[in-house]
């Protein structure tokens, strides 16, 4: 099986109407029922949330000395929010996830293939 990266994009200034503790509680819920299925699926292997892009810390090389930044990598109206790592057969399979992801919490998903591992 080939693992997938899911990236969850938010996009800056789409700013949704606040959810009401009831619709968070029922949007949270929502999730972790996908997350149980792709667990019982065997397409799980890993999630997370990001904090904002300004707390983000950029590690580069200017010759030889190691430069940091603050902020994103890049200035951009998109970021990225979070991620789901899945195991599936196919682009299909890993699609579908994606897609009943997005569905559920309503933010633009990126789906790419990892490199094999080359064989031995």
């Amino acid at each position: 099986m080939t693992q997938y990266l899911l990236s969850v994009h938010s996009v800056e200034g789409d700013v949704r109407e606040p959810m009401t503790p009831e619709q968070m509680k029922e949007s949270m819920a929502e999730v972790f029922a996908l997350q149980d299925e792709m667990k019982a699926a065997g397409a799980w292997v890993f999630c997370g949330r990001l904090t904002e892009p300004d707390a983000a810390t950029v590690v580069r090389m200017s010759g030889t000395a190691v430069m940091t930044t603050d902020g994103p990598f890049v200035e951009s109206e998109e970021h990225l929010g979070g991620f789901y790592i899945v195991e599936a057969d196919d682009l299909d399979s890993a699609l579908s996830w994606a897609a009943r992801t997005t569905a559920i919490i309503g933010a633009p998903i990126e789906v790419r293939p990892f490199w094999g591992e080359p064989e031995a």
